[in-house]
């Protein structure tokens, strides 16, 4: 009855904070832009506004997007 008692708990926390929707919100929302756009180039004025954008979205560390590395010719 342990995982109940939490379940609870966590719901209680939930419903009590209004501001909780919000910044829900906002994480998806600024997750969403990041999965449909592609990466700026390093050094410009939307790479900065991209890594704010990036950060709300929770992107650090292993879960930012990489550049694809360009595919070697084979032969």
């Amino acid at each position: 009855m342990r995982i109940n008692t939490f379940m609870e708990t966590v719901l209680n926390f939930i419903s009590d904070k209004p501001w909780f929707g919000l910044i829900a919100a906002v994480i998806a929302g600024a997750a969403a832009f990041c999965a449909a756009t592609p990466t700026p180039e390093k050094g410009s004025w939307k790479a900065k506004i991209y890594g704010v954008v990036e950060f709300l979205a929770l992107n650090i560390g292993k879960a930012k997007d990489k550049k694809e590395a360009a595919p070697k010719d084979k032969k």
